[in-house]
Parts: C-alpha cells; structure tokens; sequence
C-alpha cells in the first residue's frame, strides 16, 4: 500500500488546476453552438466564455506571471513551472479565441440578421441614419469624451482594468512637415454599447467604437485620422491584505479597488487586429508586455458586454420562462411555516424551487413576527438592491437583534459590499467584517424565535448565496430546519466569526478550517476499510471542482481499494479518473447546460448505513484551509431519499454531461443506440410545467429506490 501511496502522489496523476479551468471554459463555449439553446442564449455563452477569461487573466494568469517575474521554480501539482503553464495556456487560448470568433461571426451574426437583430457599418446606412447617429453623437458622446494626447509634455496615460480604449494615429497636415501624433480615448463605461438605430423594422444597432471612430473628426478638428483602432488591457486584481495592519478595514479594501482599477499591473493586451504593428509595440511597452501578452483580435473586443442584448423583446429567441416550485409550508399568511418546520425538515432546490417563497418568505416571516427576538446572517453576495438586506434592515427598524457578518473579500463584489453593509449599520443592525485571515464563504441564516417551551433557533443552511438573482440561474440546495443540534452548533460558529472561541465539540455541523478537511479525509477513509465484494463502497459526490492534494490521494486509495467513486464536478478538476491501478473505480463527469450547477452534495455509503452531505465548499486548499465553510448531515430519511434521486437524475444525463478522460480533456457523452436522450436539468424543469398542468403541488418528484443509486 506504501507503494500505491507514493504512486498516486506522483505528478502524473493530476491535472493541472490553469489548464482544468480551460477546459471548463472551452464547454462553455461549446453550449454557444448547441441547438439545444435559442439563438440569444447562445449570444450570452460567448458572452459568458469571455468574462471567464477576464477573471482567469486577472487571477490566475496575474499570479502566474508574478511567480515568474520573481524567479519562483516550485512546480505545480501536475510537476510544470509557472513559465511552462503560461506557454501552454497561450496556445490553448489562442485556438479558443478562434473558435470563438468563428461561433459568433460565421454563425450567431449571420443567425441575428435572419432573425431581424442587425449590427450595421455606419457607411452602409441612409444619410437619415447618419444624421440621427450625428445628432446622438453630438448631444450624448461627445461632451463625456476626452482625449489624451501621447507626447513628450503627456506621458501615457492611465489605462482602466477592462476598459475598452481606442488609440489614434493623428497627422498634422498644417505643420511645415506632416507631423504623426498619438491619441488616445477610453470609451466611459456609461454609454451604452450598442446604439440602437430607431424607425426600422427589427432591432438595429451601431457598436459605439464604430460611432466614435466615425466622428473621430469632431474629436481632433484639424488633423487627419490616419487610424483608429480600438484595445482593452486586463490587469491584476488579485488584492492581499495585511489585516493585522489595517486600522480599518473596510477603508483599506476601498483603497485596494481603486488600485485594481487604475494602479495594478498589466497582464493581457486585446488589440484589433488592424491595429498598426508600431502601435501595438507602444503599447506593449507602454504597459510593460510582451508579445506573448497580446491577443489579437478580428471580432469586437469586450464580449461581456453581449449580455445586454438579453434584453431584446424576442422571447422566441430566449430561454423558455418558467414559474418556481412553492412547497406548501411556506403557502401561508402568518407563522405557519415555524410550525412546519418544528415538525419536519425541508429541502428545496433552486431555481425549480423558488427563493422568494422559501429563503425570502422565512426571513420576510421573522421579520414581522413579534416573536421573533433575532436573526444572524452571514452574507457573501447578495446581488444590487437586495431583498434579503432590504429585510434585515427591516428587522433592525422593527426591534430585531440583527447581527450580519459581512464578507467584505468577496472578489469583485467588495465594492457592492461595501455599500449596502454601511447601509445595514446605518438601521441598527450589528454588522460584523471578516474573520481575520479568512474568508467567510459558509451560507447561514438562524432566526430566534420565543415560544411556549422557552427560545427556539430555526436555521437555513445553503449551498448558495442569499442572491435573489443567481438563485433563477444557479442551482442550488438549501436546508430548512429546527434541529436543536444544528442550533447549538450554529450558536458556537456565530460566536467564532463575531468575537473569540477555540470551541471543538461540534455535534453535527463541520465546519472549515477547524475540522471540515479531516472529516471529508476520514469519510472516504472509512468508505475504503468498510468496502468488501459482497459489501462495495460507493462513493457519489456533486460539486464544483476538486483540486486538493490530500483529499485526491484518498480518493485514489478509496479507488485502489475497490470502492466505486461516482463524482459530478462542473468546473476544474485536478484528479485523473480511470488510471489502472490507481483510480480505474473512479468517473468524473460535467454537467453544462441553461443553469450553472453550483449545488454540492456528498453521499456516503458507509456499508449501507447512508450519509448524505450539503456543503458550502469545494475540494480545494482555499475552500478546506482558508475560508470558513460549513457541511452539515441531512438526517430526514426521506430527505436523503431526495438527494439521492438528485444525485442519480444528473448522472443519468447524456445529453448535457461531459465525461473526463485519463489526458484531461473532456468527452460528451451521447445516447446508446436505442436510449433516450434525457437531459437533467431538463427534467427538473419539466416538473414544474407537469405540477402546474396537473394543478397541484407535489412535494418531490418521484423518487428512484436505493439500489439504483448503485447502478
């Protein structure tokens, strides 16, 4: 065994965490040509795979190349430098870039102009046309425009993180000796993208670079317009903080945005590819790149923005609307659901169940109930104008003992945070920032209420953000429940994020970075010394990536041993299924389809005494050892009934799911002859509409016995 121990931790048996993400994002772009999506929804796929790619540059490319730059040698997981993975991303990005080029001008475009949705050359359009875009420019753009000039009284200027740019070639014709002048404009991000042509048929628009570009004169009065192209440069965002220094916290976060924005170091180039070579070369040394740094480009820079034509009145070209899943319990007008939940507990699954009539109504409940003397929160992203805030602040006003315990690292959404947790303050609610070191990643909501029989705590636990928006398009699961266990420990883990506590004895939750790694290790452990031929283990698990190193190799044992491994992982995954002798026994698939799967679930057999586990974390390091995370046991029978039939409804996918292969790249799976093609989310989607056909609402759907768990 000692053998097999140093075999699986050998580099050849993981996969390395940059290029797993690539992977992940190339399914993305895949869902951009399937017929299973209407034509818009196929647009935000494209969309999506870029804004991907921004976050991975401004993350993991940004560390890469600091390792770099500092002379780091330690070798990945999988045994690469950090030089050898940004070479290898390079070329991997440069075929998807094409690729994605391909989709959207060869195929999503010309499918647009069919469908009466059209981008137009300025120059193509009637002189009507032109003089309503002249009118919009001069009213709309130009006052907010303002060029810099690149000279030796004007140095380069401050590029903003994400910005779209357009750098000019100027020549001025009135000098004695034609003199060639630089310029440079940052597009405000306040200006809509695409301008919408009005009295035509259909939906017709102009991008805004073109507009400018097409003025450009207007800009520069006098000289002449040699070229125009546009740019985006992607920086570093990824902020430390030395919060033992930081005398205030919430200022020094606020600091560290505005450098993320304006200060940090350049790390990607996105350049029209029409763009001049010499102009390129300022730019590149402007911002101190390299030309493998640059990523040329022929389709419109800043793709995230094709979100917004989402919004287009098409619904033909859009994703079918749908109406959520109301359990009963929370069907009532008063305090009903209190009573339920001191009976049973209760699962729902978002977004087929609703959030504002499950996580919302309970909060909204507890708000005006008298009876109700506090709720404890923590929040990781909570979305703009958020109802949940909007209750808690409530609850303040109404004499509640709020106490919310504000993420304030939540990437990307600091600012956001920021905001609405001084808002929350300013109600009366006891606003708690950050655990010192950590992140506080864990979902949970505890409402004391006063009854007959003394206090009693009411929990919802999530695998999910309190985010009513992400709860329509993220699926997710969610614990509703009165254990008093649960609020005990609930009790100790608010205790420890708000002030000091070293407390140990934990009767159900697990919490992360005290015990949650041992315990995942010591569950596959036992699944490996309880396995026998006439007694398998099986191991069935859904989450979002897996890429920590010990519990890798415990898998690996678990594989060794003979236990049957089944795991669900949407994104990276580091480990390498069905290598002979050290994970033959173990399957990875992907599911990508209409909603991002970002519930997690872990099904242990333990020799036929069931455990079933919800959790807010991944297996990674920063999930296990840098943030604070909760898993906790779903106990109710029938409840674990639930999740397995969820658990064996997504492995049954062959539509949808991916299946990883020994070389790390990724297989879609396809219907056997004679098999019916079943997509999983398809089918919890389909629930809804045959609940509301048949008038009723049934608490779950129809569930599979245990043994097919197995099959």
């Amino acid at each position: 065994m000692k053998k097999n121990k140093n075999r699986a931790s050998a580099p050849e048996y993981y996969l390395n965490r940059e290029l797993s993400f690539i992977q992940f994002n190339k399914r993305v772009l895949k869902e951009a040509e399937s017929p299973d999506h209407p034509l818009l929804e196929k647009l935000k796929f494209v969309s999506i795979f870029s804004s991907n790619l921004d976050e991975f540059f401004m993350i993991r490319v940004a560390g890469l190349k600091r390792q770099i730059q500092a002379g780091v040698v330690e070798l990945s997981r999988d045994g690469m430098t950090p030089e050898e993975q940004f070479v290898e991303i390079r070329k991997r990005l440069l075929k998807l870039y094409a690729r994605q080029e391909d989709i959207l001008l060869n195929r999503l475009l010309p499918e647009m102009e069919k469908n009466d949705i059209h981008f137009h050359e300025i120059k193509n359009l009637s002189e009507e046309e032109k003089d309503y875009l002249d009118d919009f420019f001069c009213n709309t753009v130009l006052p907010v425009l303002t060029p810099l000039t690149l000279d030796p009284g004007h140095p380069f200027p401050r590029i903003i993180n994400r910005a779209l740019n357009i750098v000019f070639v100027l020549d001025d014709m009135q000098k004695r000796t034609s003199e060639k002048r630089i310029a440079f404009l940052q597009i405000p991000g306040f200006l809509p993208r695409f301008v919408q042509l009005p009295n035509k048929e259909g939906f017709h628009y102009v991008l805004i670079e073109q507009l400018i570009k097409w003025h450009a004169n207007s800009l520069f009065p006098g000289l002449t317009i040699e070229a125009a192209n546009p740019f985006r440069v992607t920086r570093d965002a990824d902020f430390e903080i030395a919060e033992d220094e930081a005398e205030d916290l919430l200022k020094e976060i606020a600091e560290q945005i505005k450098n993320r924005i304006w200060g940090s170091a350049a790390v990607r180039l996105e350049v029209s590819a029409h763009m001049p070579e010499f102009l390129v070369e300022i730019l590149m040394n402007s911002l101190e790149l390299s030309k493998e740094d640059v990523y040329i480009l022929s389709r419109p820079l800043n793709l995230g923005d094709l979100m917004q034509l989402l919004k287009i009145e098409k619904r033909e070209l859009k994703d079918k609307p749908f109406k959520t899943r109301i359990y009963p319990q929370f069907t009532g007008e008063g305090n009903e659901i209190f009573d339920s939940l001191r009976k049973k507990d209760l699962i729902v699954h978002h977004p087929f169940d609703s959030f504002t009539n499950s996580t919302l109504k309970l909060i909204k409940t507890a708000v005006n109930d008298p009876d109700v003397l506090a709720i404890k929160i923590t929040l990781y992203r909570t979305g703009t104008n958020s109802p949940v805030v909007n209750a808690l602040k409530l609850a303040a006003e109404n004499g509640k003992a709020v106490t919310a315990f504000v993420e304030l690292k939540a990437r990307f959404d600091e600012d956001a945070n920021i905001i609405w947790a001084k808002e929350l303050e300013q109600a009366g609610c006891h606003v708690i920032y950050g655990v010192m070191g950590l992140k506080t990643h864990c979902k949970l909501c505890v409402i004391v209420r006063r009854e007959n029989e003394g206090l009693r705590s009411y929990l919802h636990l999530s695998t999910g953000n309190y985010n009513s928006t992400t709860a329509r398009i993220y699926t997710d699961l969610a614990l509703f429940t009165a254990n008093t266990d649960f609020a005990a420990d609930a009790i100790h883990l608010f205790n420890y994020l708000t002030g000091y506590s070293h407390h140990k004895e934990w009767k159900s939750l697990v919490v992360a970075p005290m015990g949650l790694r041992k315990k995942i290790v010591d569950l596959i452990n036992r699944e490996a010394d309880q396995h026998t031929p006439e007694n398998p283990g099986l191991i069935f698990c859904k989450l979002n990536s897996i890429a920590h190193a010990e519990v890798t190799q415990a898998l690996y044992r678990a594989s060794q041993k003979g236990v049957r491994i089944k795991l669900l992982v949407r994104g990276i995954c580091c480990l390498v299924p069905g290598v002979k002798g050290v994970s033959e026994n173990i399957e990875v698939r992907s599911i990508i389809g209409r909603f991002l799967e970002h519930s997690r679930v872990f099904y242990f057999k333990n020799g036929g005494s069931e455990e079933i586990y919800l959790s807010s974390a991944d297996w990674m390091t920063r999930n296990l050892h840098k943030r604070v995370e909760l898993m906790f046991p779903v106990y109710d029978k029938s409840l674990q009934k639930q999740m397995k039939h969820l658990l064996t409804t997504y492995w049954k996918d062959n539509k949808k799911s991916w299946r990883l292969k020994s070389d790390g790249t990724y297989e879609l799976l396809k219907p056997a002859e004679g098999e019916t093609p079943f997509s999983a989310q398809e089918y919890f989607f389909n629930e809804l509409f045959k609940i509301k056909k048949q008038k009723k609402i049934r608490t779950l759907p129809k569930h599979k016995t245990h043994k097919q768990i197995d099959e």
